[in-house]
């Protein structure tokens, strides 16, 4: 079977400062005492276990993401580093990504967590103006959010942020204009994400009870071209839908994700896909972080899914994952995994209405006008 090799970890911490109103993340606010020296431990043991079962493995990517990473001692997450290196070959170039919020709390630990083995960042920026960050239920300040942005690029090697836009009453200018500002910010890669509605979330019902007046689809149709535009001519164009590097600044682990390579999943709410016997898992841990605690240290991890995926889902998931890059997908390696090829009627029309092309390499990939309607254009392939 054609697989793509690339190892990748990603390392779940659940516990956030606040819940933002638009997050759906497994993420959770803890009030009282809380013992994180026994929680790492639950880690500890659940890389234990996962390596027992995926063994042999390079890791060339580690990912700490939440919740709210930066709120780990950086004692914690170098005791974590510690517990991967002892049970995995990890590669000597491997990137360890950090995401962090930009509160000066958490930014004054940044050089801890570089001391423990943490070469790039990922900040939680969201917005460079005030009133949209207050709305976000953010907890800093525009000046928070330079200040950490710049110190990181001091401390790390790589260095990212997210900004979310298509925000409730955003124009495009006033896009462009914050557009403008963070690509002036950024140094080698951005992560820009249209605000999407998410069931369960704050947003959700204030959205259904006709509190949030969201931009119209033409006008998030142009905030996404306009984007598309600026970020190129600023020199980092879009690898991925939502996120733009210069090249050799790209994400490695995210690729990981996209390329349909293999991950573990450690921590509360972690998802995986191993392969384990020639097959496909897709593992997933307990959500509820007491709950993943207490089943670690009784079972010796927190899975409660692992289903061996069928060919079909195999090929469904290279599809949605591998389109979203501007690479495009492998045509031969689609038909690998889902042990039959992509209907060349269907890859014939979304041509012809200049959705999708072929590379000179033979690659399929999404055009520009494609992108908008990525989700119909993978339906229409996995037909």
């Amino acid at each position: 079977m054609s697989t793509n090799t690339a190892f990748g970890i990603y390392v779940h911490w659940p516990f956030c400062a606040a819940k933002c109103p638009y997050c759906d993340f497994n993420s959770h606010v803890h009030h009282g005492k809380f013992d994180e020296d026994s929680f790492v431990s639950a880690y500890i043991k659940e890389i234990e276990t996962t390596a027992r079962r995926a063994p042999e493995r390079l890791v060339e990517s580690i990912f700490f993401g939440g919740g709210t990473p930066s709120l780990m001692k950086p004692a914690s997450v170098g005791t974590i580093l510690d517990a991967i290196a002892k049970n995995w070959q990890v590669a000597d170039k491997v990137e360890i990504t950090l995401e962090a919020n930009p509160t000066s709390v958490e930014a004054e630990r940044f050089r801890g967590y570089r001391a423990a083995g943490v070469n790039r960042v990922s900040l939680g920026v969201q917005s460079l103006r005030p009133e949209p960050l207050a709305r976000l239920g953010r907890l800093h300040s525009v000046e928070d959010a330079v200040a950490a942005v710049r110190l990181a690029q001091s401390i790390f090697d790589r260095s990212s942020f997210d900004i979310i836009y298509a925000r409730p009453d955003q124009t495009l200018g006033q896009w462009e204009d914050e557009l403008t500002e963070a690509l002036a910010l950024s140094e080698g890669h951005l992560s820009l994400y249209q605000l999407t509605i998410e069931s369960g979330t704050r947003y959700f019902d204030l959205f259904n009870a006709g509190k949030l007046k969201m931009p119209s689809e033409d006008l998030s149709a142009d905030m996404f071209e306009m984007t598309q535009e600026l970020t190129a001519s600023y020199g980092l164009p879009a690898y991925e839908i939502s996120n733009h590097a210069r090249p050799g600044q790209e994400s490695r682990h995210n690729l990981i994700y996209w390329r349909y390579g293999e991950y573990a999943g450690i921590g509360p709410g972690a998802h995986g896909r191993l392969i384990m016997g020639g097959a496909r898992h897709a593992t997933a841990a307990e959500r509820m972080p007491f709950k993943w605690w207490e089943k670690v240290i009784e079972t010796g991890d927190g899975l409660v899914t692992d289903d061996t995926l069928t060919w079909d889902e195999e090929g469904d998931e290279y599809l949605v994952m591998g389109l979203r890059l501007r690479e495009g997908i492998d045509p031969a390696r689609y038909q690998a995994l889902a042990r039959r090829a992509l209907t060349s009627t269907q890859i014939d029309f979304l041509k012809g209405i200049g959705f999708i092309e072929t590379l000179p390499n033979g690659r399929l990939r999404v055009t520009d006008k494609g992108w908008p309607v990525l989700d119909a254009v993978v339906a229409d392939l996995a037909a």
